[in-house]
């Protein structure tokens, strides 16, 4: 079972903390939790701005949604060893596990240190990750450091998809995440036919507003 996912965290440095975790698998069942015992010294202007905004449990709206783990969809807020027990229940419902993610050299770092070490990892989760960055450069014939400028919401458009809710939530781009590798993975063949938002982009590079373009990298 493939299983698409994203994490928000305090920095692109050795010592970040991770704030939020979104997944979603191929049948779509879903987890989302919210960590409160991240170091918020580590919080710059950006991490406000652009990851604390935009978490569901923020503010008033943690208030709102109690904690809710059904068997097969989990929303919840709480400690990172609370995370990790729900988590962990909530992966042991699928066979096999096969993590999917968007240049995911932290994310999964992040997923692992929930857990301790890879060796403290469910068994029926495979230690490595599949980076759809590499997907979508091998898909458009193009270099990853071009496929990693590509807007992913603008990929999901061209799709034909629609995700709601709100870029830097770690679940709204574990769905785009999802769209983008079941898209250009159901017939893969490099594409000829660029669509014309990508040949906007080569005239016109599109500002992704991504972690490294923050300035404190």
């Amino acid at each position: 079972m493939n299983i698409y996912f994203d994490t928000e965290f305090t920095g692109l440095h050795k010592n970040t903390a991770l704030i939020s975790i979104g997944m979603i698998a191929e049948n779509g069942r879903t987890f989302y939790a919210e960590l409160n015992d991240y170091d918020r010294n580590q919080v710059n202007d950006w991490i406000q701005d652009n990851v604390i905004a935009n978490l569901l449990h923020n503010g008033e709206r943690f208030m709102e949604l109690s904690n809710y783990c059904a068997p097969y969809s989990c929303v919840m807020g709480g400690s990172k060893e609370y995370v990790k027990a729900e988590l962990k229940r909530w992966l042991s419902q699928f066979d096999s596990v096969q993590l999917v993610s968007d240049v995911c050299y932290y994310d999964m770092i992040l997923f692992i240190d929930l857990f301790g070490s890879a060796f403290k990892l469910p068994s029926n989760v495979n230690a490595s990750c599949h980076d759809i960055n590499q997907d979508i450069a091998k898909y458009y014939n193009i270099s990853e450091k071009e496929a990693f400028d590509i807007s992913r919401e603008e990929m999901v458009l061209s799709l034909n998809k629609k995700i709601t809710g709100e870029k830097h939530n770690s679940l709204y781009d574990a769905k785009i995440i999802k769209e983008i590798y079941e898209g250009i993975n159901t017939s893969f063949e490099r594409n000829n036919d660029i669509p014309s938002w990508y040949t906007q982009f080569q005239q016109e590079p599109i500002n992704r507003t991504c972690y490294p373009c923050y300035e404190n990298k």
